[in-house]
């Protein structure tokens, strides 16, 4: 079956359901025509689609230097910040069939976003675009469309500059584009509810609707459904339409909840909100739905973030948008994986760092129960809004389309408009950003006043009276978020008594003493930053992006990823790091740590010592090399070294190395590492979840080179190849390790420490699928998969 067959037989059904699917929803995800040029050969590609990802890595000239006048840039050469991809642009083409049943309705074009600027035409003609790749947008189509007949929609992707960005941004539609029908009279506009909870148990309820017919009244129905999909309250409401707005917001009446259910990080309830507008004459003109949470927020000087009125601290993350080996293109399952990774190891917030993310991410928010800060903007300078438009021009109409969008997520409970701004004194207005802070606040409040409003900074960036004191903008905003600079929150507090602090950015090498320096019954909380590795931000060639994380950009945990679950998470953690000395370095392909890099294998070189730590949350750890114990060492209250035990001159021994934890005198948690042998085979493990044969469901699989008693070998570096069989594709390869040269892309990756990952794309039609790995000297491996209906 054809593509545009497809597509025409699932709008023929959709044309025929009845009057009461007045809205309806056409995923265009599938069957784009892809070119690097505009006149270049052609690919088929689904989406979402990041056309940078495959291309090739671009070392550095010989002659290329860091650019040094800008140091919030972390430019070292010209496309290190940008991932070592070329800049360029992307074209893509699809084939539309308007079927003549849609003639009467509302048709629009929505796009979740094009990487970095983006244009659309339709049968030839630009009909809208985007100057802000990170917001979506949508294009009414409606008097441009040919019915009953074929039309071609044409998108150009540009990533514009290497400057005009800090990171790997990556390039193309990465994400959702649709096709929205409503009718043409009487409809809800683009995110058109507002849905705030008082008290935690009244629903007040905002509706913005459009009215092109000539009633005077009509009603709009409401229905609260809870978690299973039953009604538990409902309410209409008589309206008055506006005779002089033909669009209008209007508030509903308040509908009470008995007993709700809240939502928390660890009870994420969520309800949904099904909101319908009917017609004089009884009719139903549209309907829309929306899940929300009932759970209240505050903020406060003197304890940091409440929910529901108990005392929050956000132990988080700040990473930007991309999803590692996938690079920009967002797949719902690739950020379900993450969610689930961090919530393993204790964290519960996310800080959108430095732009608006996909939706998916805050709907699995919302699920999952993590707490996000929401930001807009890295700088407000138009190098890194886009870079084709000033972004004084662009900020009016990004506020609304990200309020609006955001504002029902309980997850969501601080906006942040920025990211450390005051150090630029060529902002808009020239007053260190106080002038564009006031403006934005303002247009922002317009659309919810439920959350406190800050941006990201270095405090004495911009001195507000004397170097001890912080910028002018600090002295503004909700909440006094700042980067790396926790040491100033007592001093700070005691000054302005009034100040609500958050480390809105915390870094690794001082982990441990900026948790628990901070005062953490006062303070929000804080997010630590590159805790996932990515591409972009290199410190140089040739590393091809960011490698201080705690995981890997192939979602392996590092050692320090168990130290920061020690201090997250009540759950009994013990894990052992093992400096890695520069005569190891040859069993990671070439790599060279600097500092206490640590790794968790004990194939060592005999004869060496070693530094080796244990991190545990226990009360004391006693460490063994084949048995015989090293000694205990105690737990301390020091925030440089709690929950960080560290034995010095351990001699390397083939055999076991082991850390036993205890907790008033027993033990509560054992990690054991043995040396391996020479490996001799692979071995897959897959994710153990529904596979959905819906064109963007992913199946992660891990790849391991085992020893003869199934141990993962960290020595083995062979070069794996990948067959697959059915209906699924491979979407990336990876293997951690971001200072070698393999492709996301492709059917080939070496194996780092023993293990790869592959990332697999389920098809559109129901299939058994069979992936097959091969590698040079070891027995190879198969895994039988199958995907299901959606």
């Amino acid at each position: 079956m054809t593509n545009k067959t497809f597509l025409s037989l699932a709008l023929a059904v959709l044309a025929t359901l009845p009057a009461v699917a007045q809205r309806d929803t056409i995923s265009l995800n599938r069957g784009w025509l892809f070119c690097r040029t505009p006149q270049g050969p052609a690919e088929v590609v689904n989406l979402p689609h990041d056309f940078q990802i495959s291309q090739p890595w671009v070392a550095p000239s010989a002659d290329e230097r860091a650019d040094n006048s800008d140091q919030a840039a972390n430019v070292k050469s010209r496309l290190s910040a940008r991932g070592f991809k070329e800049m360029g642009e992307g074209f893509y083409r699809k084939t539309l069939h308007a079927l003549q049943e849609w003639k009467g309705r509302r048709v629009l074009l929505d796009f979740g976003g094009i990487m970095l600027v983006g244009d659309v035409w339709l049968n030839g003609r630009r009909v809208g675009g985007t100057e802000y790749g990170y917001l979506g947008f949508e294009v009414d189509v409606t008097s441009l469309l040919r019915y009953g007949e074929d039309n071609q929609i044409e998108v150009r992707a540009n990533t514009m500059g290497p400057k005009n960005s800090r990171w790997y941004t990556g390039g193309g539609l990465y994400r959702d584009v649709k096709i929205i029908l409503t009718p043409a009279d009487l409809y809800f506009v683009r995110h058109p509810l507002q849905i705030t909870t008082k008290d935690n148990h009244t629903i007040n309820i905002t509706a913005e609707i459009s009215r092109y017919n000539k009633d005077a009244t009509g009603r709009v129905g409401v229905r609260i459904l809870d978690a299973a999909g039953r009604e538990v309250a409902a309410r209409e409401t008589e309206v008055r339409w506006s005779p002089r707005r033909r669009t209008m917001e209007y508030r509903l009446d308040p509908i009470a909840l008995a007993s709700p259910q809240l939502w928390s990080c660890e009870t994420p309830y969520l309800y949904t909100a099904e909101v319908s507008i009917y017609g004089t004459d009884g009719r139903l003109a549209d309907r829309v739905s929306e899940p929300f949470g009932v759970r209240t927020v505050e903020i406060t000087a003197d304890r940091g973030l409440l929910l529901n009125g108990k005392k929050v601290l956000l132990k988080g993350i700040a990473n930007h948008h991309t999803l590692g080996v996938l690079g920009a293109a967002a797949f719902p399952r690739a950020i379900e994986k993450r969610i689930r990774l961090l919530k393993q190891f204790g964290f519960n917030h996310i800080r959108c760092s430095h732009n608006p993310y996909s939706e998916d991410l805050y709907r699995l928010c919302d699920r999952y129960g993590l707490l996000v800060v929401d930001e807009l903007y890295d700088k407000w300078l138009t190098q890194y809004a886009g870079g084709r438009t000033e972004w004084t021009n662009l900020w009016q109409q990004d506020v609304p389309e990200w309020v609006k969008r955001d504002r029902n997520h309980p997850s969501v409970v601080l906006w942040s408009l920025g990211n450390e701004l005051q150090t630029y004194p060529n902002l808009p207005f020239n007053d260190w950003g106080v002038t564009p802070y006031k403006l934005l606040r303002e247009l922002l409040h317009r659309y919810d006043t439920t959350r406190l409003v800050t941006v990201a900074m270095h405090p004495r960036g911009r001195n507000w009276e004397t170097d001890s004191l912080p910028c002018d903008l600090a002295m503004l905003t909700d909440v006094q978020a700042y980067n790396y600079r926790y040491m100033y929150f007592p001093g700070d507090g005691r000054r302005f008594p009034w100040m609500k602090f958050y480390q809105s950015e915390a870094n690794l090498p001082m982990m441990g003493p900026n948790f628990y320096e901070m005062d953490r019954e006062k303070v929000i909380g804080l997010a630590y930053w590159g805790m996932i590795d990515y591409l972009g931000e290199s410190m140089g060639w040739p590393a091809k992006g960011w490698v201080d994380g705690v995981f890997d950009i192939s979602l392996q945990p590092k050692p320090m990823a168990y130290f920061l679950k020690s201090m997250f998470s009540d759950e009994p953690t013990v894990h052992i790091g093992i400096v890695d000395n520069k005569t190891d370095n040859t069993e990671w392909n070439g790599i060279k740590f600097g500092g206490d890099q640590t790794s968790d294998h004990w194939n060592r070189t005999e004869g060496n010592r070693y530094t080796v730590y244990v991190y545990t949350n226990a009360d004391e750890a006693e460490l063994f090399v084949n048995g015989r114990s090293l000694g205990v060492q105690k737990n301390t209250l020091d925030p440089k070294t709690r929950n960080k035990l560290k034995w010095n001159n351990v001699a390397y021994v083939p055999g076991s190395i082991e850390a036993v934890a205890r907790k008033a005198g027993r033990v509560v948690a054992r990690h054991r590492i043995e040396t391996a042998g020479s490996p001799v085979a692979l071995r897959l493990e897959a994710d153990d979840e529904m596979w959905r044969a819906d064109g963007t469901d992913l199946q992660h699989v891990r790849v391991y080179a085992v020893d003869s008693k199934g141990r993962r070998s960290p020595m083995a570096q062979q070069l794996l190849t990948f067959s697959l069989k059915g209906d699924a594709s491979l979407a990336a390869l990876g293997n951690g390790d971001l200072i070698g040269d393999d492709l996301p892309t492709g059917i080939r990756q070496h194996l780092f420490r023993g293990s790869a990952l592959a990332i697999l794309r389920a098809g559109y039609t129901p299939s058994k699928v069979r992936l097959i790995v091969s590698a040079p000297g070891l027995k190879g491996a198969s895994l039988k998969l199958q995907t299901t209906g959606k």
